[in-house]
């Protein structure tokens, strides 16, 4: 069995652009409407792939959600992923700095997290999914 996330974006080509640039994905499919909307595509890394599309001209991100609503806005003030992915990297300096040059939100700067044996940091995609990045610490 394999978990595959679906995102939806407001913005799905915009999305797939920056996801490739900040996040290292590598883009396998694209399909798009005859006015260009995504309607589905997949990006890969190394380790599993993410779905994503633009469902309807009616879809609200997560960062116009807190615009619209001080519930939203409220619920995003912590640095914490919440209905996010968590993705194992190789390299979590480098990947980190490959993101934030990309212009990713930076939630949460590196930390090691021993009694997990984990070293992560949370970012934040433009439209405002939450991402977790994590590296095993050698033991």
């Amino acid at each position: 069995m394999a978990v595959i996330p679906m995102l939806a974006y407001e913005n799905g080509a915009a999305a797939i652009d920056f996801l490739v640039e900040a996040f290292g994905f590598e883009e396998k499919e694209r399909w798009t409407d005859d006015d260009g909307t995504v309607v589905h595509a997949e990006l890969a890394t190394s380790g599993g792939h993410i779905m994503l599309a633009t469902p309807s001209s009616d879809y609200v991100s997560p960062k116009r959600m807190r615009e619209l609503s001080a519930e939203a806005r409220k619920m995003y003030e912590v640095p914490y992923v919440i209905d996010g992915v968590l993705l194992e990297v190789d390299d979590l300096d480098a990947h980190l700095a490959q993101a934030r040059a990309a212009g990713a939100t930076i939630l949460s700067e590196p930390e090691d997290v021993p009694e997990a044996g984990v070293r992560h940091y949370r970012a934040e995609d433009p439209e405002g999914h939450r991402w977790m990045f994590s590296q095993d610490i050698p033991s």
